[in-house]
């Protein structure tokens, strides 16, 4: 009887060890998904501040470029 006794909370012990290292990993995987979303957040934001900024300097090379051509024929056409 002892020995059934012993061997049922055995059982149950590790049941409860099971059911508790199940949680357990579920919430780490929970973390580690909510880690990743805000890491993949933070990239992308940053990648889109740096093709933002390369835009706009891309921008005003293009104007200052067409720019000085523009006075330079206009100062051959008119010089």
């Amino acid at each position: 009887m002892r020995m059934r006794q012993s061997l049922a909370q055995f059982e149950a012990a590790f049941n409860d060890q099971a059911v508790e290292e199940r949680i357990r990993r579920e919430r780490l995987r929970r973390a580690a998904a909510v880690r990743s979303r805000i890491r993949r957040r933070e990239r992308v934001r940053k990648s889109g501040t740096m093709r933002y900024i390369a835009l706009v300097l891309a921008m005003l090379a293009t104007t200052v470029l067409v720019t000085v051509a523009m006075f330079r024929a206009l100062a051959l056409w008119f010089g």
